[in-house]
């Protein structure tokens, strides 16, 4: 008599369970329609739209005690920003993250005390024009303030309208709306795909058919867990794909970033899957899991820097924000694809209540990895 084959077995679930997928529309939907819908918005939209307002970085040698710097003070448009370091800095200057860097000097000649200058990026120049009309009108409030107190020096400023451009890599929206599309999509694949699967193979008793068979339940896991895994790389791939060739979304080392992305989305989804068993543990009916998974999810799916940097929120959202997994399979999403770091060596900085530090985000995954099915091996449910 030929040997079972526990291998044979897992592959058939395999198939089984990878056919159900393909012809569940919820999963279908949620996993591919959904960030692709998003992508193609956010691509079409590019960087255009909603109110301008300018993230200003002052020169080391910029006198603040002038009256047109207080009028930049005084504008709700114009937010001045600094940095711990200039690597930083000119990070985001390359981004397009901040408009520029402004610089208010005294001059030698007595005849024009101050000079302007102003540094940008290409990656800034849609802001360009508009920026150099708050300049020109911070400059005639400053005149004016001038006549009326009789003090003629405070408006005497000399400003040379041709921007100092560095040429950097085009930071698109796309750029930071593709990685969080997608760990969107493994985040729901993961939570709700697992959850309901698990759940309805208990109510429908086929996880009893399994156990009169010789298939061990390790075997019935893989077979279950591989199919998830397929279907959402599959996804993964067309995303970031159709991201690079229809929108130009970057990859920086073209192959390379690309796999990167692909093995993040992997370690990503076995986290995410890993919340998903024990949501399917939990849960007493179909009607309980949604509630459950979407506690789960939202809070990622808002604060996990999807749609919005981490850094727009309070400080005290972003100390929630930093403890949830999705916010770093984002922040290493975008830096291996545009900074062009490999995945082992993004860092993270972990500013929470009084702590300071940097950590790997890898390292970050890793303990989410542990905790998660520490707890689902607690909790899941054969029957």
């Amino acid at each position: 008599m030929k040997k079972y084959s526990q291998l044979t077995a897992m592959f058939a679930i395999t198939r089984a369970s990878l056919k159900s997928i393909f012809r569940s529309p919820s999963a279908v939907i949620f996993s591919f329609v959904f960030p692709f819908i998003f992508i193609l918005v956010f691509g079409f939209l590019g960087n255009s739209g909603g109110r301008p307002s300018y993230k200003i970085v002052l020169s080391k040698d910029c006198d603040t005690s002038n009256i047109l710097f207080q009028r930049f003070r005084m504008d709700p448009s114009v937010r001045i920003v600094k940095y711990q370091t200039d690597a930083e800095m000119q990070l985001d200057l390359q981004k397009g993250n901040i408009t520029g860097i402004l610089s208010i000097t005294k001059s030698k000649d007595s005849t024009i005390p101050y000079r302007v200058g102003f540094k940008t990026t290409n990656a800034s120049s849609d802001k360009w024009h508009s920026f150099i009309a708050i300049i020109s009108e911070k400059k005639n409030m400053a005149a004016d303030i001038a006549y009326k107190s009789q003090r003629r020096e405070y408006a005497l400023f000399d400003f040379d309208p041709q921007r100092d451009e560095t040429q950097v890599r085009e930071y698109k929206t796309i750029d930071f709306i593709l990685p969080g599309q997608l760990g969107f999509s493994l985040l729901s694949s993961g939570v709700f795909g697992v959850a309901f699967m698990f759940f309805n193979l208990r109510s429908t008793l086929v996880l009893k058919r399994f156990f009169a068979t010789p298939i061990s339940r390790t075997y019935i896991i893989l077979g279950e867990g591989i199919s998830r895994v397929l279907f959402q790389m599959l996804t993964a791939f067309v995303i970031i794909l159709a991201g690079r060739y229809l929108f130009g979304f970057t990859l920086v080392h073209g192959v390379e970033t690309f796999l990167e992305m692909l093995l993040l989305s992997f370690i990503g989804l076995l986290i995410f899957m890993g919340l998903g068993f024990i949501v399917s543990g939990i849960a007493t009916s179909d009607s309980t899991i949604p509630p459950l998974a979407n506690l789960i999810t939202l809070p990622q799916f808002l604060l996990g820097g999807t749609f919005f940097s981490v850094e727009a929120f309070p400080h005290w959202l972003q100390i929630i924000a930093k403890i949830l997994p999705l916010t770093y399979l984002n922040i290493a999403m975008r830096s291996v694809a545009f900074e062009g770091v490999h995945f082992w060596n993004v860092t993270t900085d972990m500013n929470l209540f009084s702590w300071h530090w940097q950590m790997p985000v890898v390292f970050i995954l890793l303990i989410w990895g542990i905790i998660v099915y520490a707890v689902a091996v607690r909790l899941f449910k054969w029957e």
